[in-house]
């Protein structure tokens, strides 16, 4: 494999990097990039071949890939070898491959989000490149015990996790800021909500469970959800804002919370979600933690020794993690990023749900 100039487009052209980059926000990072026309692209991905629906193949991306605007690159972050080449002639690195959060491993996680992290630093140095933007995740504070209100970037990470993919997310935002300032490289980390969109998983899920109406807990938590174009936008403006010395001075090391800045009780933005789709709220199932709790564990300890063996995956909401997630307040302030970063949310969470249930039935990006 060539430098980015040898596989296509002008070798004073802008070259970034984005790891995990055929992932869900990913994939709306890479378009954002190229729509800016301030960067070409070089997607990296596990699969040997970059594989696009019919709307890709006709859309930014695959225009991009044929006029050598974008190249797309086999490589595995726990391979630093590949990343190496990959990451040659590129000024900035957007990291966002991560293992799958509903894998609750933490062999998986460690290898991939904290030896992988490793690794990314690592290349980026060798290959010099100038700036690494890193997607973390709101979790990396959340114990899964108390639950949190409107918290800033000052909260530590706590002693426990609800989950392996938290824990080792911590792990690896904490690498991402000690590497800030080594051989010239700054860094920084993005804390997304939680983050629904075209492509993503809250349509199909709903259209599998929402007709049941269920409430787990009391149903007076609070989240703070982001549209996944409002998450692209905090890592271009974490980006931009690195690129300047007064900026990088500022934000280098740090971590900054993004949301849409609208929070609200969790359960009635599921329904409003229902409703867009078309359910109606005739009733709703009030399920107490203490029923549901000891349930989840015996269906996970089920799935683990028994189920796993025929293939069989746990239902999602149905795990001791999940319910932390969905029982307790998690609300966070992004004050830190409008005023460090520039970020302000571009899309309403209103104008997002019904974005992103027009996109089911039509063409995604």
């Amino acid at each position: 494999m060539g430098t980015p100039a040898e596989n296509g487009g002008s070798g004073g052209a802008r070259w970034c990097a984005v790891t995990g980059g055929r992932g869900f926000m990913a994939r709306h990072l890479v378009a954002a990039l190229l729509r800016s026309g301030e960067w070409r692209v070089r997607v990296t991905d596990l699969a040997p071949a970059v594989a696009m629906d019919a709307a890709e193949e006709d859309g930014i991306l695959g225009a991009a890939l044929r006029d050598g605007r974008a190249v797309y690159a086999a490589a595995d972050v726990c391979d630093i070898g590949q990343l190496t080449q990959v990451f040659q002639g590129v000024d900035a690195v957007f990291h966002t491959a991560a293992a799958n959060p509903d894998i609750n491993n933490f062999q998986l996680h460690y290898k991939v989000n904290v030896e992988g992290t490793k690794n990314v630093i690592n290349a980026c140095v060798k290959c010099n490149v100038k700036r690494l933007i890193h997607t973390s995740s709101s979790g990396v504070v959340f114990d899964g015990i108390h639950g949190l209100f409107d918290i800033d970037e000052s909260v530590p990470y706590p002693d426990t996790f609800p989950d392996a993919y938290a824990q080792s997310k911590a792990e690896a935002e904490k690498l991402v800021t000690k590497a800030n300032g080594k051989y010239e490289l700054m860094t920084c980390s993005i804390r997304p909500g939680s983050i629904f969109g075209p492509g993503g998983v809250m349509v199909p899920y709903l259209r599998s469970y929402g007709r049941m109406m269920v409430i787990i807990g009391n149903g007076k938590n609070c989240d703070d959800f982001v549209y996944v174009e409002n998450v692209v936008h905090g890592h271009i403006c974490a980006e931009k804002t690195l690129s300047t010395q007064e900026g990088s001075r500022i934000c280098g090391g740090k971590a900054y919370f993004i949301t849409n800045m609208e929070p609200m009780n969790l359960w009635d933005f599921i329904f409003m979600f229902l409703e867009e789709l078309g359910y109606k709220r005739k009733f709703k199932i009030r399920i107490p933690l203490a029923i549901i709790k000891p349930i989840a564990h015996i269906i996970e300890w089920s799935y683990n020794k028994v189920f796993h063996v025929y293939g069989m995956h746990q239902p999602k909401l149905l795990t001791p993690a999940r319910l932390k997630y969905i029982s307790l307040d998690r609300t966070f302030s992004c004050r830190k990023a409008v005023e460090q970063l520039g970020y302000k949310p571009l899309v309403s969470l209103k104008d997002g749900i019904k974005i992103t249930i027009n996109s089911a039935i039509g063409p995604n990006i």
